[in-house]
């Protein structure tokens, strides 16, 4: 719980303090690190939701199937949510100092890349188009997700846990260029 809060504030002040934290967190994905790496030390889950929920429905929009698009939506929101609870487990059990909702927040904040590029793949449809932007915004969201877990797995344990995370955003980057 936030320590600005004091219970009897508007709805609105609540909603534009989560909306400027969702922002500054992109904004430390982006690589406009103006604040401290520590930033995600005060998670949330609303940001990530959002990106989850965001690339689900293009994804579900890019489907050429019209009675496909809720089973396109259903899948990619529950790989999304598996892929990253089997990517933070594993962080956890290699000796991450950082707490399960904590990974979570990492993961679903560095998707931030994938739904630009899911944005622009909806928006050019052309094979190669699509291909160099996913490959772009997959290794920026892998480049992002390593540079938070940095100083919370041991040096020789760190490859055993971005490994995982760099297949989670491959495989999200293949839906984007396949158009799942």
């Amino acid at each position: 719980i936030n320590a600005e809060y004091m219970g009897d504030e508007p709805i609105s002040e609540t909603v534009l303090r989560d909306v400027k934290a969702i922002g500054s967190k992109i904004k430390l994905v982006v690589g406009f690190r103006s604040e401290s790496s520590n930033a995600l030390q005060n998670w949330d889950l609303w940001g990530p939701l959002i990106l989850c929920l965001f690339l689900a429905v293009l994804l579900g929009f890019s489907n050429k199937a019209h009675d496909e698009k809720g089973q396109t939506f259903a899948g990619v929101f529950t790989g999304l949510s598996v892929g990253s609870a089997v990517v933070t487990l594993n962080a956890q059990f290699l000796g991450g100092h950082l707490s399960f909702f904590q990974v979570v927040c990492v993961l679903g904040y560095c998707l931030f890349p994938l739904c630009v590029a899911a944005l622009l793949c909806l928006l050019l449809p052309f094979f190669f188009v699509k291909f160099v932007l996913c490959s772009v915004a997959w290794c920026w969201a892998v480049h992002a997700s390593r540079g938070f877990f940095s100083g919370s797995v041991k040096e020789e344990r760190k490859a055993l846990v971005v490994y995982p995370i760099t297949l989670f955003y491959f495989f999200v980057a293949w839906m984007l260029v396949a158009g799942i």
